[in-house]
């Protein structure tokens, strides 16, 4: 079967305003606090008064001038999935669907970090302090330095996905290379983490007929890709108009000093600033799909 080599690039660079912002997830919104059954109406008023003290302490602790924005409840009916026009391989029916975007009218975007290169105990702290849900991508030639620090990650509500063995460009190997790069990645999430990802995404953003076919067999359900791409000091976006959208994905990486022009903490700053600013919310991807 002909292979149809697809090569995903995203478009020029923006720089964002610098400094910080904040964020969502749970803890972050002014939602009323109903008392758990047995909980008096002062214990309930006392619980929301901690969590938004903490709240404000995480907002200072971590130099953020906006508090972040709360995401919206889970969709109960989960959006249609479909391959996004122009993604298309020769023949995808049945295969995983490839998007940049989520279908929804929330004011919401996805935050996704690929390949496990850094790893800063204090992006974990700040993560779990300011809430913020994101999903990570994984290779294991990177992540195998140091699976602890993933299992920490995993603990805080984190779910852990596939980007292969070896970060190889994908369209240059054999069915059964690709194979071997996604299917054993899968072995060692299931081993190291005790569940195979449903969610797979392809180095570079780039794939073929063939790893789709490959994603599919290694029990792969959806090949989620990237709208926009923040770094420390600047914003990369694939559609002319350089903004956000609701149900963008959103794409970083786990990186440091060494590449970066800032640490971790740095982006995420530059990220919740760019996004409140805007008015989103950061919601969890796994809730939309």
């Amino acid at each position: 079967m002909a292979r149809t080599t697809l090569v995903l690039l995203t478009a020029t660079a923006l720089t964002v305003m610098a400094l910080a912002t904040g964020c969502s997830g749970p803890g972050f919104g002014d939602a009323d606090v109903k008392p758990a059954a047995g909980q008096e109406p002062q214990e309930a008023a006392a619980k929301l008064d901690r969590e938004r003290r903490a709240r404000a302490a995480a907002v200072k602790r971590w130099g953020l001038v906006k508090a972040p924005l709360s995401a919206p409840p889970a969709p109960a009916k989960k959006p249609h999935l479909d391959t996004r026009e122009g993604f298309e391989v020769e023949d995808h029916d049945g295969l995983p669907p490839v998007f940049t975007t989520v279908p929804t009218e929330d004011k919401v975007v996805f935050l996704t970090i690929d390949d496990g290169a850094e790893k800063d105990p204090a992006f974990l702290r700040m993560m779990g302090e300011l809430k913020i849900p994101y999903t990570a991508f994984l290779s294991d030639y990177l992540v195998k330095e140091d699976y602890a620090y993933f299992k920490k990650m995993q603990a805080t509500g984190v779910v852990l996905n596939n980007h292969t063995l070896h970060h190889r460009y994908l369209p240059d190997l054999s069915y059964a290379e690709q194979k071997r790069e996604i299917c054993g990645m899968q072995d060692v999430i299931e081993k190291r983490y005790g569940k195979r990802p449903a969610l797979f995404r392809p180095p570079f953003g780039n794939y073929n007929e063939d790893t789709l076919r490959a994603a599919r067999t290694c029990g792969i359900k959806a090949v989620p890709l990237w709208n926009e791409e923040v770094f420390v000091d600047h914003w990369d976006y694939r559609e002319w108009d350089r903004d956000l959208h609701p149900g963008d994905i959103v794409l970083s990486h786990f990186r440091g000093k060494e590449d970066w022009k800032g640490t971790m903490p740095d982006m995420i700053r530059r990220f919740l600033k760019a996004v409140t600013d805007k008015g989103y919310a950061v919601a969890r991807l796994e809730d939309y799909l």
